[in-house]
Formats: C-alpha cells, structure tokens, sequence
C-alpha cells in the first residue's frame, strides 16, 4: 500500500521534476564552460594577448555596436514610416520587409563580397569607368556591420511596428493640441512608449550578432566567436575555448540583465481603440520614402536572392546528384528529430507551468528557455566538455566507452536547448488560447492528467505545435557554428556545404544549398506575416 502510493506521487511529481532536470541541462554547458578556468591556459592566452586577443575583444564590441545602432535606425526608422506615412507600395513594403528574416547571415555575407569585391561586378564595371580607380577592399568592419544589420532589422522592425500600430491615433493628437510637432511627437511620445517592444527585438539582434559565426568569416572578420573555432581546430586546446567560450557567455549574460532591467523599469499603457491615420508628405517626399523602402528591401533580400538563383541557373544545378540528395536528407533528418524533441519538451513545459503550482517551477522554466541566448560555438564547447567528463566517469567505473562522445547525441541536445525557448513561445501561446473550462470538465468526468493532455490539449493546441516544429526545424537547418562543431563523422548539412564551399571562394557552389535554405526559411515567415494580418484584424 506504501509502495502504491509512493509511485502514485512520483508520477504526480514526475512532470515537474523533469522540467526541473530539463534547466540542469540547459545550465550543464555553462557551469562546465566557468570551471574551465580551473585549468592553465596560460601560455595560450600570453600568446593571444601578444598577438589578437585586443583586436578580437574590439572586433566583438564593435559589431555589437555598429550592429545595434544599424537595427535601430533601419528597424524603428521602416517601423515609424510603415505604421504612419501614406507613400506609394507602403502595403507592400509593411509586409516585404519581413522577409530577411528568411535570408541567413552568412549567404547575404558571401554575396555580398561576390558582388562588391575587387574581382566583382561592380568594381570591375567602375575600372572600366575609371582606369585610374585602384579599387577598395571590403572585407573590413563597415561591410560586416551593414550585412549583420540588414538581416537582423527586422527583429526591431516587427516589434517596433506593432507598437506604433497599438498607441492609435489619439495620443498622437493630444500632442499635437499641446504644441508638438510630427517630429517632436515622435520623440516625446511615440518612441518612448514604444521602447519596451524597441529593447526586445534590439536584444535579440545583439544576441544574433554575437553568435554569427557564418558571415564574420567570410569577412575574415575576426571576433570571440570565430577565435573559439581556431582555438579548438587550430589551436587543438579544447579548454582555451572553453575558457573564450565563458567570455562570450558572459557578455550574452550581460545583454540579457540590461534587457531584463530595460523591461522591468517600462510602465506600459493601453493604447487608443482608434487607428492610427497615415500622414501623406507634400511633394517628392512620398516616393522619396518608397525609394528608401525599396533600397532596404533589394539589398537585404531581392539581390541576394536573385544572385543565388542566377548562379544556380547558370552552373549551380550541376550540384543536383546523389550528394545533395545526402545533404538534404540529413538536414531534413537532424532537424526534424531535433524539432520533435524539442516541441515536447516545450509542450511538457507549458503543461506543468499551469498545472504544477510550485514556486520554482516558473523560474525552471525560465532557465531552460534561456538557451537562445547562448551562441552555438559556446553550446558545443559546453557539450563537448561535459560529455567528455561523462565518458571519462564511465570508462573509469566500467571500462567501457566512449558512449556520449562522437554521436548525434550531442548535437541534437545543443539544438534542443539552443531552439528550446523557440519552442516554448509558439506553444505557450497556443495554451493561452485554450479555455479553462474545457480541462475543468474532463477532470470532472474523471479524465488522468496524462489523458487531459492527450484527449484535450493536444488536439487543440495543435496549430502551436505544428508551428513550434516548423519554426524550430528551419533554425536548426540554418544553424551554422554548433552543427560544424559538434557533427559526426559523415553527417555534413547544408550548412556546413556552405561553409566550406564559402571558405574555399566558391561562391556559385554555394548558391544551390544556399537557395535551399532561403526557400524553406519563407515559411516561418509566411506563418509569421499570416499571424500579423490576423492581429491587425
């Protein structure tokens, strides 16, 4: 009888002490990463101190500012003239320019430097021009900064548009009565009741610059993220990266507390019922936006990927044999396995957060979503230690091993607790939607909680989940930095072909999986822009 009711409590407790053990896994890699100063490094660092360690850390700093102010001023700047401005193809361009979103960093990157290099188009066609013209090397941190910019805008931009689109019209009037002009009422009034939403999408921008590993490469742009890759490959000293790795962690700590402090000082208020009415500029203005919307759009997405289809028309199809077919597979496979797992945890998250009423069960949540922040490199330094200390244990105890080390093992855990946070927002949004009084009367009709989820909560939240699959399948099959890392032996992705076509200049090889991946990358953001249109309605 004690027995019985002992199980009968475990299998009560069991959901939220998976959850519990779900945040040890997440927090795993970044203890691993802090106890890896216990060893001495110090001969390598005196060597990156005398030779890249500054440049490295100035490379980082600048990028995360120049990266910052590029979202800011593209992102609020087409939010504010979307949201407010009556111009020709503003319809268009609300939506068009979510559509970078779609193009990763490191294939804007390389085409890019194909098109503005010394040996590309443009420059070729301005020494025709100009015999006297010597040519400018753009392999440095300007282009680096407008190329990151142009794809992470439209974090700022989605949530900067819908902050606008909530004040209405009123409180833009009321400005107006006290004496304020356009100019004046947005600066006074308009941003900083949108900064809350402004301070969201520009973390997460800074947060994607800082684990790019793909585009700063194909710069030769040297920051902590690409130094961690030379210390482990280059370097073969897993614990010096180890150590670059907590640094890095440390400044994505340092982005998340001035996030979080951002949001907890914001005061919200509800904005006005009436819609905002669109001013219409007198002149040449209103084309004047268009072109500037237009140029936005081109270079972040319409160039790049008319580029791309032209390599693969050109010469790129050749490609299509039986090796893609095993690039693709194995992407499709990795991600898909990788999505599963990941939207069931996410799925047990939501459940246990509504139904477990223990006080740190919102906090283990919050650690296990706390994941996307971290860079993929510093993931699979984190993996890779803490399964080598598992290995050693085992080998150790009972001679035999290695079990962990070398798997698929290790890098479906890094996209698990990389997307995880991915997961969790689709699907929490979808349990919102699911009426209490619906999970009340199954329990009153004698339904087990394992039967409330499957007879009641799946059925229903499954647009969320499907979604949530869908969403976290394409990260993983753009994820560049942990997939490199952390593969097995065989199991190349498209990725990864990009990345060594790429480092080898063959830009037009790498335009096929390129184009693969900006394809199947539309589709979050048509479930993305679809979601909009429903809210706007």
């Amino acid at each position: 009888m004690a027995f019985s009711s002992w199980r009968q409590a475990l299998i009560q407790r069991l959901p939220a002490l998976l959850v519990g053990a779900l945040a040890l896994v997440v927090l795993a890699p970044m203890l691993v990463l802090a106890l890896a100063w216990r060893g001495d490094e110090s001969e390598v660092w005196q060597h990156l101190a005398d030779t890249v360690l500054w440049t490295l850390a100035g490379n980082t700093l600048l990028l995360l500012v120049g990266v910052g102010l590029g979202v800011l001023l593209l992102g609020v700047g087409l939010a504010w003239l979307v949201s407010t401005q009556e111009f020709p193809g503003r319809r268009f361009f609300d939506w068009a320019l979510l559509l970078p979103l779609a193009m990763p960093a490191y294939v804007l990157a390389f085409v890019a430097v194909d098109l503005l290099d010394y040996s590309g188009p443009l420059q070729s066609l301005l020494r025709s021009a100009w015999p006297d013209f010597s040519g400018l090397n753009v392999r440095r941190a300007p282009l680096v900064i407008l190329t990151l910019s142009l794809v992470l805008y439209p974090y700022v931009y989605m949530l900067a548009r819908t902050a606008f689109l909530a004040q209405g019209r009123t409180l833009l009037e009321q400005a107006r009565l006290l004496g304020l002009r356009p100019r004046q009422a947005f600066w006074r009034v308009a941003l900083p009741m949108a900064r809350p939403a402004i301070v969201a999408g520009l973390a997460l921008a800074l947060m994607e610059a800082l684990a790019d590993f793909g585009a700063v490469s194909v710069f030769n742009f040297d920051t902590l993220t690409t130094a961690i890759y030379k210390s482990w490959y280059g370097l073969f000293n897993l614990n010096a990266a180890a150590q670059l790795a907590s640094l890095l962690l440390v400044l994505v700590l340092m982005l998340l507390g001035l996030e979080a402090a951002a949001r907890g000082r914001a005061r919200y208020a509800e904005g006005s019922s009436r819609p905002s009415q669109r001013r219409r500029l007198p002149g040449a203005w209103p084309w004047l936006l268009t072109l500037l919307a237009a140029l936005v759009f081109a270079a972040a997405f319409a160039v790049p990927l008319g580029r791309l289809l032209y390599w693969v028309a050109t010469s790129a199809w050749r490609d299509l044999d039986q090796r893609y077919v095993g690039l693709v597979g194995r992407t499709l496979m990795l991600g898909a396995g990788a999505a599963a797992v990941t939207v069931t945890l996410a799925l047990l998250m939501g459940y246990v957060r509504r139904h477990r009423a223990r006080r740190w069960v919102p906090a283990a949540v919050r650690i296990a979503t706390l994941g996307y922040a971290l860079p993929g490199s510093v993931l699979a330094v984190g993996i890779v230690m803490s399964f080598s200390a598992l290995d050693r244990s085992v080998h150790q105890w009972f001679g035999i091993g290695p079990l962990l080390m070398g798997g698929v093992l290790a890098l479906v855990l890094a996209y698990v607790v990389r997307f995880l946070a991915v997961a969790h927002g689709s699907v929490d949004a979808a349990f919102e939607r699911v009426r209490p009084r619906l999970v009340d009367a199954a329990r009153v009709l004698g339904a087990s909680p394992w039967q409330v989820v499957r007879r009641v909560y799946v059925p229903l939240l499954t647009p969320g989940l499907l979604a949530a699959f869908l969403l976290v399948l394409i990260d993983v099959m753009k994820e560049m930095p942990a997939t490199l890392l952390l593969r097995p032996f065989g199991w190349d992705t498209l990725s990864v072909r990009i990345y060594e076509m790429t480092a080898e200049g063959e830009w037009a090889r790498a335009a096929l999986p390129s184009l693969t991946l900006v394809l199947v990358g539309l589709l979050p953001v048509y479930l993305l822009m679809r979601r909009i249109r429903q809210a706007n309605r």
